[in-house]
């Protein structure tokens, strides 16, 4: 029929009709319900970034198979924040003004999640946290608090450090080593709170920078105060030049560590002292039988082939934060029948049960309780071999 036509007027119906299919493939891409993600996707932390996306990869394709949610497919839409946290504000505010995404979800540093949140809540866009542990990222003091969390909370995290010190090392006088930033300003409160309640005293704080590669002074500070344990806060990089700090000085003391050098290349970095650091997790495929972890660890392997061992799903604590976390943002914006911000907010405190990969989840969050883990979620784990596994006592 078009042959018929004059040539100017075929030009116009083929470039009406390019228009056309150009307007629909946007009509159908702004159709899907964008999530953000905003992680460290570089850098030394960058194999916990990747577990996140991971996890929340997998829960989307299994949301997006049976329906979507509202009818509408998800969509992830995710930026690196390189550990860095004006890249991490200014990605938030990309997602929620030009993308429009309907949660952002937060990756790993806990001063880049501080950064956020603020922003999350003064544009009233939920944000989940799957990793990041700081206790004021959900307990903020916003009268309208938009900040959630499928994760460690150090308040709680710093109890069960102490109590697993004094039950599996005997401590009596333990010291900290922390992170110079706002998580380690966070687990030194918590830690001094617990060591408080468990009437012990401490043998010293000592801090170092992120990039520093020698702890030896702060440590020999430490050991001449008589440190029977030490209490380690940081992520892979750090972490890792505490023990070879160690090793340097011959000191084989206990370390009782928070799930920094779970991110990444830690028993690689730190050397066989790896593997006598104990650090505490939410989830571990190792030795979990449970029809749950199976099945997802055998959709990961479908999905990412470059999985071929259990030491390439770590950390999974990442991927088991993130799977669950996603179900229930999804769960949250079905109940509330709405993408609207206020209204997923809402649509949290209305989820029910959830069988997640973590937990059986029963009514996780309420307008008081914003973290769905507890303690009873923590296992102690260490590196064996390359993977993460539960530590027996």
């Amino acid at each position: 029929m078009s042959s018929l036509l004059p040539r100017s007027l075929r030009r116009i119906v083929v470039t009406t009709t390019a228009l056309l299919g150009l307007a629909v493939a946007g009509a159908q891409a702004a159709d899907t319900v964008k999530i953000g993600l905003v992680t460290a996707l570089s850098g030394q932390s960058a194999k916990s970034g990747e577990a996140i996306s991971r996890g929340m990869g997998l829960a989307i394709d299994e949301i997006n198979a049976k329906g979507g949610v509202l009818g509408r497919p998800l969509e992830l839409v995710a930026r690196d924040d390189e550990a860095n946290p004006s890249k991490g504000v200014l990605a938030a505010r990309e997602l929620i003004q030009r993308v429009g995404v309907v949660a952002v979800v937060g990756g790993l540093d806990t001063p880049v999640s501080m950064a956020i949140v603020p922003i999350a809540n003064q544009m009233k866009v939920p944000f989940l946290g799957p990793w990041a542990a700081g206790t004021g990222i959900t307990r903020n003091g916003a009268a309208d608090n938009f900040a959630f969390r499928v994760s460690a909370v150090d308040a709680l995290v710093d109890e069960a450090l102490v109590a697993y010190a004094v039950k599996t090392y005997g401590a009596k006088k333990p010291g900290m080593i922390l992170v110079n930033n706002a998580w380690g300003e966070s687990n030194q409160k918590g830690l001094k709170d617990a060591l408080q309640a468990a009437s012990l005293p401490t043998a010293g704080i000592e801090k170092y920078e992120a990039n520093d590669v020698d702890m030896v002074p702060q440590l020999s500070r430490l050991k001449e105060a008589g440190a029977d344990t030490l209490f380690l806060v940081g992520n892979v990089g750090p972490s890792a030049q505490v023990v070879k700090s160690l090793d340097r000085m011959g000191w084989a003391v206990p370390v009782v560590s928070h799930w920094g050098p779970a991110g990444g290349r830690f028993d690689e970095l730190a050397g066989p002292s790896a593997a006598k650091v104990h650090f505490v997790q939410t989830f571990t495929f190792a030795g979990n039988s449970s029809p749950k972890a199976t099945a997802v660890l055998d959709a990961l392997k479908a999905k990412y082939p470059a999985i071929k061992s259990m030491a390439d799903v770590t950390p999974a604590v990442g991927i088991a934060n993130a799977y669950d976390a996603t179900h229930l943002l999804a769960l949250a914006i079905a109940a509330a029948g709405s993408t609207e911000g206020p209204k997923v907010r809402d649509g949290f405190y209305k989820i029910g049960t959830y069988q997640g990969l973590i937990k059986t989840y029963e009514k996780p969050f309420s307008p008081e309780q914003h973290d769905a883990l507890g303690p009873k979620d923590y296992v102690f784990t260490r590196f064996k071999d390359g993977e993460i596994v539960a530590v027996t006592n």
